[in-house]
């Protein structure tokens, strides 16, 4: 049945049309356009009053095969093979297991089994012992990097098989107590295009002979991806040690800063619980892109950018972008355990003082210590931890020059070990575009989800949330949003 009360978010059917055919388009247009064949950008799209298709096709590293050479069976097959070790990985280590929120047709919890750090540990390990004896030539680097369009187009196809899956299952979600399947409240517009993109069935869980059930939206958000996006990373510094014949101190950084984010956050994994994607949303196009596609292959294009263009950063520079991620990592940690502590141990002498309101509802809304400098604190904390993935990639873009290239001419220049050229020249800062993305995107990400939450929280409120923006004026970063 369709809600009266549902209302369209993302720009309605259109912008949800538009988003699942554009982003996957885009990505691709990121490979393309930042590659390691001749610079990042391209030098034809330097100068776009020159640009034709042939030219620009020959600076690309474009198929022989064509179209038909952006995906291949093996690829897939590979891929599929790391989905299914994941499961299996689930299914056989130590789990934590944890009630989630209370459903709300049922007024029961579903039941989790956490282990993402201990699955991601037991990938660490075996391509650890891969490295130690096959060095940067081990054979799941090679194969990461030289078949990264083809990783990328069979993640873009599973996302979309997936989404197509739990959308016709969804169908057959049947709303009594006694079932634990509900549809989500914003997928049930009736909106063909919109319902599939957003999604219909809250938590869908299926099961597999010997492995059991599987929660498969949690399961996308805190796996596959996460510890793709980590294997990403590393691969590319193999690359930059193939390429050059040492690893800079920027992509160590790095990846060091990305490493800590998504272990961290996979050994907290039950935090998950508390986001509005497990709550609120249905899986969807839109958390399944986002987990298996946009998370591994966006967040890992700095790492993808230094393994051709190595950025060496000064003592200052590290020990400054290692204080904002402290930082950044304190907010958001202090900010989440605050909230959940005022939840939950509201006598604890470090939350028994702070203000608050009380709501109609019987509820409180916590205005006081973290929760009152800003609504959103731990958003602030969240991004500013981003900053690190971006700034080693410092003034962004380089162009690759043939062996016989003058690239001594510029002070500069880096020469790979295969002759060739690296050199900035009128590339530089162009490439910023594809390695400062990540911030720019999770900004409008922290924004938008922002917004969705004090329209939840107005309705859910009412009077008493007017109250309480009165009270607390940010949104996210005091002073300035």
């Amino acid at each position: 049945m369709v809600s009266s009360k549902v209302k369209y978010e993302f720009g309605g059917p259109l912008g949800a049309a538009a988003i699942m055919v554009g982003l996957p388009l885009l990505f691709t247009l990121f490979y393309f356009a930042c590659n390691d064949k001749t610079g990042c950008p391209a030098p034809s799209l330097l100068s776009p009053s020159l640009l034709t298709w042939e030219r620009l096709r020959s600076e690309i590293p474009w198929p022989e095969e064509g179209v038909w050479g952006f995906a291949s069976i093996e690829v897939a097959g590979w891929l599929v093979a790391y989905y299914m070790f994941s499961m299996v990985l689930f299914a056989a280590l130590p789990a934590q297991a944890v009630l989630g929120t209370k459903l709300r047709e049922s007024g029961r919890p579903l039941e989790y089994r956490f282990n993402a750090f201990s699955s991601t540990m037991v990938h660490l390990i075996i391509c650890a012992m891969g490295t130690y004896f096959q060095g940067a030539n081990f054979v799941v680097w090679t194969f990461i990097t030289d078949n990264y369009l083809q990783l990328l187009t069979c993640s873009i196809i599973l996302s979309w098989l997936i989404s197509l899956y739990v959308y016709l299952c969804s169908f057959g979600v049947k709303l009594q107590k006694e079932n634990l399947r509900e549809l989500a409240i914003g997928g049930q517009t009736g909106n063909v295009v919109y319902d599939f993109y957003i999604g219909r069935e809250l938590n869908p869980r299926f099961t597999l002979p010997l492995i059991g059930e599987i929660d498969l939206k949690s399961f996308l958000a805190m796996r596959p991806g996460l510890t793709g996006w980590l294997l990403l990373d590393l691969a590319f510094i193999a690359k930059q040690y193939r390429t050059h014949g040492f690893v800079s101190n920027s992509i160590l950084l790095t990846t060091a800063a990305q490493s800590y984010y998504i272990l961290e956050g996979q050994y907290f994994e039950d935090g998950l619980l508390r986001m509005m994607d497990i709550t609120t949303d249905g899986l969807g196009f839109m958390l399944t892109f986002g987990d298996i596609v946009l998370v591994p292959f966006l967040y890992s294009t700095q790492c993808r950018y230094l393994a051709v263009h190595p950025v060496q950063l000064s003592y200052a520079c590290v020990v400054g972008l290692c204080a904002i991620f402290a930082i950044g990592l304190y907010i958001f940690r202090a900010s989440n355990a605050q909230k959940l502590r005022f939840r939950t141990e509201p006598e604890h002498p470090s939350v028994i003082d702070l203000s608050y309101i009380h709501t109609k509802r019987g509820t409180k809304l916590l205005t006081g210590g973290w929760w009152g400098m800003s609504r959103h604190m731990n958003y602030l904390g969240d991004w500013m931890q981003g900053w690190p993935f971006s700034v080693p990639t410092a003034m962004a873009g380089y162009l690759l020059l043939p062996t016989s290239a003058a690239g001594p001419a510029d002070p500069e220049a880096i020469q790979t070990l295969d002759g060739r050229w690296v050199v900035q020249g009128a590339a530089k800062g162009w490439g910023m575009i594809f390695t400062y993305c990540y911030v720019v995107w999770f900004a409008t990400l922290l924004i938008h989800r922002e917004r969705r939450d004090d329209a939840a929280c107005s309705e859910k409120y009412g009077d008493d949330w007017e109250r309480y923006k009165k009270i607390v004026r940010w949104r996210i970063m005091p002073g300035i949003y």
